[in-house]
């Protein structure tokens, strides 16, 4: 039924409260299981002197360094969690990707032809995501497959 499940993640514990649902789902349909997180695209900084060109160069080094650094962080944490799900059998893939999350999310969905994405919701404000985070609002109301979106708790 579910070959391929699609696990956006943020790397919130918060987040990380779908992934004992997403590992039951897997091993009970022999599912391959797909981590991502959207990296935000990058943005210079630079000091309103814009004639100066080594600070505008240092600013651009320097946004490239953090970036840099963020897309190792993000790499590390999805292979652990491949890690874990790989220890009890499950197929994984992981992807780190750029763009607006919401898009970003149903895009792979539709690359990789998921058949669930599983989301935990943050249940942020707002009269529209009272029960839903803004993102799994977001994909919930574009995308054309099933979704399964758990309430994470605040404990």
């Amino acid at each position: 039924m579910y070959q391929t499940i699609l696990v956006p993640l943020d790397g919130s514990p918060r987040a990380e409260q779908i992934l004992s649902h997403v590992e039951q789902i897997a091993i009970q349909f022999k599912s391959k299981v797909i981590f991502m997180q959207v990296l935000e695209p990058i943005q210079v900084v630079t000091p309103s002197l814009l004639h100066v060109s080594s600070a505008v160069t240092d600013a651009v080094k320097e946004s490239l360094k953090n970036f840099n650094r963020r897309y190792k962080d993000i790499t590390e944490y999805l292979t652990e969690c491949q890690n874990k799900f790989r220890e009890k059998g499950i197929d994984t893939r992981k992807f780190v990707e750029q763009g607006p999350v919401v898009e970003t999310i149903i895009s792979v969905a539709q690359r990789e032809k998921v058949d669930l994405i599983t989301i935990a919701s943050h249940g942020r404000s707002g009269l529209s995501r009272v029960f839903y985070g803004s993102v799994a609002a977001g994909v919930m109301q574009k995308i054309d497959r099933p979704i399964l979106i758990v309430r994470s708790r605040t404990d």
